[in-house]
């Protein structure tokens, strides 16, 4: 599959998240989901010549689209050691930080990751190829409970118990190698008028387990909240509940819990305010450019004075 930074990913909500970043022209700035480079191509274009961007992606396709300008610093590792690289990197404060959460459109449209059950592709899904688990070892050595939590938790199925221990049955006498294999074993759970967004909240499930993200997350929203500097940005772009509820939490009390701390006279103690009262959506028109849109959701933060 030939790809291009124009057709790797379709940036969502790109003029919002990067307005809500209010770019200082000589500021230090983090995109720690580069994809296709979309949104860090709109960060360098308001920087000036003393600005300064560091872009993360641990997929190694993502390094085709790497970005040619000495004000520009590519670092290829998972988003949560974002504290290791500052100071690898002798950053001690940054002005704005940007995610945009979830899979790419490229990592859906690949046939060979196992992102998407409209292929029958070996059941991968790594965002990181060279490292970790993969879907298909997880069904085929967790135990019954273990996948039933899975998908319970990250993917919301009320039925998450016996499409559990369906798989656990079938892999006794043949292994779950791809798509194709745990689709013949999970169909029967899936009425028709619901067939595709419960197999998609099944492998969003399993998604999440392989590449770790909850966990990747809250240790990025840690990491980002200490490198900010007073008046510092945070523009953050989810895509489904789970990853909303916890950045939503931080926005309003800087822990994934939402556990609201008060000091000796009652105010709030959170080193992030949200700005403006709702949630950004992207328009009708973008949600018709771009399906995948539909569901994002940008919430945008700013450090509070100490």
């Amino acid at each position: 599959m030939i790809t291009t930074a124009e057709t790797y990913h379709t940036p969502v909500l790109l003029q919002e998240s990067i307005d809500g970043l209010d770019i200082k022209p000589d500021g230090v700035y983090v995109d720690v989901t580069f994809g296709g480079g979309g949104h860090s191509q709109e960060i360098l274009r308001r920087l000036g010549k003393d600005g300064h961007l560091y872009s993360f992606d641990q997929d190694e396709d993502a390094e085709g689209n790497i970005l040619d300008d000495n004000r520009f610093t590519f670092v290829r590792s998972n988003f949560r050691y974002l504290r290791n690289w500052m100071r690898y990197y002798e950053v001690e404060q940054i002005d704005g930080l940007l995610a945009d959460l979830g899979v790419s459109s490229h990592h859906f449209d690949d046939e060979t990751r196992g992102f998407s059950f409209r292929f029958d592709a070996p059941l991968d899904m790594r965002m990181n190829k060279r490292a970790g688990m993969t879907a298909a070892d997880i069904l085929n050595n967790y135990d019954e409970e273990r996948l039933a939590d899975i998908f319970y938790i990250y993917g919301e199925l009320k039925n998450a118990r016996k499409i559990a221990a369906a798989i656990v049955k079938a892999r006794s006498e043949k292994a779950i190698a791809t798509t194709g294999d745990l689709l013949q074993v999970t169909e029967q759970f899936f009425p028709r008028e619901r067939e595709k967004k419960e197999t998609a909240k099944l492998f969003q499930a399993l998604r999440i387990e392989v590449n770790h993200e909850m966990d990747a997350l809250k240790e990025m929203l840690n990491s980002a909240c200490e490198l900010l500097r007073e008046d510092g940005r945070l523009s953050v772009i989810t895509y489904h509940s789970l990853e909303d509820r916890i950045v939503k939490n931080f926005m309003k009390a800087g822990n994934a819990e939402g556990k609201v701390q008060q000091d000796f006279f009652g105010r709030i103690e959170a080193p992030l305010q949200q700005v403006g009262n709702k949630v950004i959506v992207p328009d009708d028109d973008e949600q018709q450019r771009n399906p995948r849109s539909r569901s994002a959701k940008l919430r945008i933060g700013v450090k509070r004075e100490k």
